[in-house]
């Protein structure tokens, strides 16, 4: 269990975002003043996934990311994965007329084959999963070679005045919302702390190219609290073939 993980580890997770489900989508907005879903449009365009492709939402929460991608190209095969069954049915209610597969899934440990998609996205997961590196590896094996994903997350303050600001809003600002919206202040003083405590976005880059990622990039937002970073599966080199047999 990370430093960030509430005491209890996933079963904790898994019953923090259950009990604020639904009110997640109305405090994203609140929390972000609204840019959120300019956020989750970048995320998806930094996939570029292909036309009629094969796309993984990872911690897809209510499926917002996935709707994303569906406004962008209705004829992609999405699925979206979530370990809180709260959040799926919450989605599945609003997102009953699309063609979106739901699947309960720890980020760690995957249910896919290897090379199954053709991209992958993830919102605000990276800093809850407990085990970074072992759900990016997880990601770069469920991409198929040559696809790319993106992962929209939250940065923990830099210093100088700017971290300051944003800190007192963590931590102040932030609990007092899930107070008044959501009636859990609990909740939203773990999401306050596991931001403190998540890697910073020049960090989480390295561990993407550690992974075995390439061309890893990323973007920050709202006065640096806020990154979106994307990497790309190396394409496989071109099998060898075996010389032939001369004849003598």
């Amino acid at each position: 269990m990370s430093e960030s993980e509430p005491a209890g580890g996933r079963t904790a997770v898994r019953g923090l975002f259950g009990r604020i489900a639904r009110r997640y989508d109305l405090l994203n907005r609140v929390m972000t003043l609204g840019r959120d879903r300019a956020w989750r449009r970048d995320a998806i365009r930094r996939v570029r996934l292909p036309c009629l492709g094969r796309l993984l939402d990872l911690g897809a929460g209510p499926g917002d990311l996935a709707a994303e991608a569906l406004r962008r190209d209705p004829g992609a095969r999405v699925v979206t994965a979530d370990l809180t069954p709260e959040m799926m049915r919450l989605g599945r209610g609003r997102l009953r007329d699309r063609s979106i597969a739901w699947v309960c899934a720890d980020a760690r440990h995957l249910p896919f084959a290897g090379s199954a998609f053709d991209g992958v996205v993830s919102g605000f997961l990276l800093r809850n999963v407990g085990d970074t590196l072992q759900s990016l590896a997880e990601q770069l094996r469920v991409l198929r070679p040559g696809a790319w994903m993106a992962c929209l997350d939250t940065t923990p303050p830099g210093p100088g005045l700017v971290g300051w600001l944003v800190r007192m809003y963590l931590f102040q600002a932030v609990p007092r919302l899930g107070r008044w919206l959501a009636g859990d202040e609990a909740a939203y003083t773990y999401l306050a702390r596991s931001t403190a405590e998540f890697v910073a976005a020049e960090d989480l880059a390295a561990q993407l190219s550690a992974t075995g990622f390439h061309q890893v990039g990323f973007c920050r937002r709202m006065l640096g609290a806020v990154a979106i970073h994307s990497g790309r599966r190396p394409v496989a080199p071109p099998s060898r073939k075996a010389p032939a047999a001369s004849s003598i």
